[in-house]
């Protein structure tokens, strides 16, 4: 069990930092990463960041 307490706070800083490398990639600032900690405010915001245009996004590039 004490395992469990070790590894947690790493998957959450993990998740955290993967959160806000591809919020920084796609243009969006990377503080957004932190609602990943809100329980249902997380999955919102996943499809809003899924579905809204990106600011880095290439003019002319078409998504499939």
């Amino acid at each position: 069990m004490e395992l469990f307490f070790i590894i947690l706070p790493a998957y959450i800083l993990f998740c955290l930092w993967l959160g806000y490398r591809i919020l920084q990639k796609a243009g969006f600032d990377g503080r957004w990463a932190l609602v990943l900690l809100v329980p249902v405010v997380n999955i919102i915001m996943i499809w809003v960041f899924a579905f809204s245009s990106w600011p880095n996004l290439r003019p002319g590039v078409k998504l499939e």
